[in-house]
C-alpha cells in the first residue's frame, strides 16, 4: 500500500487535530502543595521527572533506536513481530501468552474486588451512528476503518462505546451509583503513526482494561476518583511496577484546578513525590481532568500506564440517565479508568525495568508470579531424570520443568540463567534420599538449602494473591520446539 493510500484511509478525529495544536501551561506540584513554574523547579533528586517533563514538553513521540525490551522479548521467546500483519500487531509465543493471560487475570480480579461488573461488547461500530460519530471526534486517536454491506465501521479504540450504549438502555437509580462497568478489551485498535511504533511500547492493537464509574455528582465523582487512584497504584505494584518506576501527570482546565486544588494536592500526596501539571485555558476534550502514571524507559521515552478521567460530556451525549432522589432524571458524570494501562505496556515496562538492572550489573528477572519457569531441575545425567521427576511431582501449584537434554550440566545452568529461571536444582547421586536440596537462587551468590515443601512455601508466600497457570510449554526441555532462532 502506498503512503498516499494509507493516508486516504486514515480517519483523524477533530480532538486529535486539536491536541496537535494544543498550547499547554506546564508546572510542577510538590508534595507540600506548592505549584512551581516549570523553569523554577529544582529537579535534583527527581531525574525521571525531569526526563518525563522534557518528553511531554517536546511532544516528540518518534523512536530512532530499538529499545532494550525488544531484544529481551525475543530472546526470552515471549513476543515477536508478525510480518504478515499490519505494523503494531504482534505474535505471542506460549511463554508470552501465559504472562499476558496472568496479567489479564490479575487486573480483572482487582477490578472485581473494587466492584466492577464485567461485560463484553463488540469490536466494531458504525461510523454513521450519530452519537458514536460525535464521540469519535472528541477522542484523540486515529481509527482503523472497515466496510460491510456498504456501511463504514470503525474498530473500537476503547470500551467506552459498548459500555455507554449499554448504560443508555439500563434503568438506573441514584442508589446504584457509583455504578462500575468493566471490560478487558481484546483488542482495542488505534492507528498510531508508523514512526511511533516500536516493540510493546506503542502498538496498533492492544489489550486494555477499561472500568467506567457512573457518578451522581461532582462530589461523588471526586471521591471515586481518589479511590480509583489508589486502585491503580495497587494494581501496578502487584504487577511489579512501583511508584519509583513511574511519574504522575495531572492534566486539566485551569478553572478546574482553581476550584478543586485540594483534590489535585491529595493525588500528589498519594503519589508521594512531585508531579507534572498540565493546564489549558479552555477545555478541548470531553474530560475536565485526567491523570496518568507514566513509565520512563531506557531511551528516556515515556509511556502512560494507568489513567483516569472525569468525563462531563458523554452522560448527556449518550443520553444516559439515572433517577435522582427527588424523582428527576439526570445525567451522570463518568469516570474512565484503566488501572494498569494496556497489558502489553505492562510487559514492556517489566522488561525495560530488567534492562535497567542489567545496566547496574544486576541479574535481570521477571516477578516470580510471572516467570514461565519458577523452578528448573537439572539431572546431571539421564539416569537421574527419574529422580528429577520425583522431585517435580512433590511440588504443587509451582511451575517446575526438567532439563533432560544431552548437554553438560554447566551449559544447562548457563541456559537456565539466560532464561531468568529463579530457582535451579541440580540432582545427581548426592541428592538421592536427601530431605533438602542445594538451590541456586537468582540474584544470590550462595546456594540455599531447601526441602521441596520449604521452597514451595517460599514461592507461594512471594506469589500470594496472584493467579497461577502451569508451565506453558512441555515440561521436558528436550521436547520443546525453538520459536526464535
Amino acid at each position: 500500500m502506498s503512503k498516499k493510500e494509507e493516508k486516504k484511509e486514515e480517519v483523524v478525529s477533530e480532538a486529535l487535530k486539536a491536541e496537535e495544536k494544543l498550547r499547554s501551561m506546564w508546572y510542577i506540584l510538590d508534595t507540600d502543595g506548592k505549584l512551581w513554574e516549570f523553569d523554577d523547579f529544582d529537579f535534583q533528586g527527581h531525574d525521571n521527572l525531569r526526563k518525563f517533563s522534557g518528553y511531554e514538553y517536546e511532544k516528540d513521540r518518534s523512536v530512532t533506536q530499538t529499545p532494550p525490551h525488544v531484544d529481551l522479548m525475543r530472546s526470552l521467546e515471549l513476543v515477536d513481530y508478525e510480518p504478515a500483519s499490519d505494523p503494531g500487531n504482534f505474535r505471542y509465543y506460549p511463554k508470552g501468552r501465559m504472562i499476558k493471560a496472568l496479567l489479564e487475570e490479575y487486573v480483572t480480579s482487582m477490578v472485581h474486588d473494587y466492584g466492577g461488573m464485567e461485560v463484553e461488547t463488540p469490536l466494531m461500530y458504525s461510523m454513521e451512528h450519530p452519537t458514536l460519530k460525535s464521540y469519535l471526534n472528541r477522542f484523540p486517536a486515529r481509527q482503523y476503518t472497515i466496510e460491510s454491506d456498504g456501511t463504514p465501521y470503525f474498530m473500537r479504540f476503547a470500551a467506552c462505546f459498548g459500555q455507554f450504549l449499554m448504560s443508555h438502555d439500563a434503568t438506573i437509580s441514584y442508589r446504584n451509583l457509583p455504578m462500575k462497568i468493566y471490560e478487558m478489551t481484546r483488542y482495542s485498535f488505534r492507528r498510531e503513526q508508523r514512526g511511533e511504533l516500536t516493540g510493546l511500547r506503542r502498538l496498533r492493537a492492544f489489550t486494555m482494561p477499561d472500568v467506567h464509574a457512573f457518578c451522581k455528582d461532582i462530589d461523588q465523582a471526586k471521591s471515586e476518583y481518589k479511590k480509583r487512584f489508589q486502585l491503580s497504584q495497587n494494581v501496578l505494584k502487584g504487577i511489579g511496577i512501583d511508584t519509583n518506576d513511574y511519574e504522575l501527570a495531572i492534566r486539566m482546565v485551569k478553572d478546574f484546578y482553581d476550584e478543586n486544588t485540594d483534590l489535585i494536592k491529595d493525588l500528589v500526596k498519594m503519589h508521594g513525590k512531585p508531579a507534572l501539571i498540565e493546564m489549558w485555558n479552555e477545555r478541548f476534550f470531553y474530560f475536565m481532568i485526567k491523570w496518568d502514571m507514566n513509565f520512563v524507559d531506557n531511551l528516556d521515552k515515556a509511556s502512560a500506564l494507568a489513567t483516569d478521567q472525569i468525563d462531563v460530556e458523554n452522560g448527556e451525549r449518550y443520553d444516559i440517565r439515572y433517577m435522582d432522589e427527588d424523582g428527576t432524571q439526570k445525567h451522570p458524570y463518568i469516570l474512565h479508568c484503566s488501572p494498569s494501562g494496556a497489558i502489553e505496556r505492562d510487559i514492556y515496562a517489566l522488561l525495560e525495568k530488567a534492562a535497567f538492572d542489567m545496566k547496574k550489573g544486576k541479574k535481570p528477572s521477571l516477578p516470580l508470579w510471572l516467570s514461565p519457569t519458577q523452578v528448573r531441575i537439572i539431572p546431571v545425567t539421564h539416569e537421574y531424570t527419574e529422580l528429577a521427576d520425583k522431585i517435580k511431582d512433590e511440588f504443587c501449584s509451582v511451575r517446575v520443568d526438567i532439563d533432560n537434554r544431552d548437554e553438560t550440566v554447566g551449559k544447562k545452568i548457563r541456559e537456565a540463567e539466560k532464561e531468568w529461571v529463579p530457582y535451579i536444582i541440580v540432582v545427581g547421586e548426592k541428592e538421592i534420599d536427601v530431605e533438602k536440596y542445594s538451590v541456586r537462587v537468582r540474584g544470590k551468590k550462595k546456594s540455599v538449602e531447601y526441602s521441596v515443601h520449604e521452597l514451595q512455601d517460599a514461592i507461594h508466600s512471594i506469589t500470594a494473591g496472584k493467579p497461577y497457570r502451569p508451565v506453558p510449554v512441555p515440561i521436558y526441555l528436550a521436547d520443546r520446539p525453538k520459536f526464535v532462532g
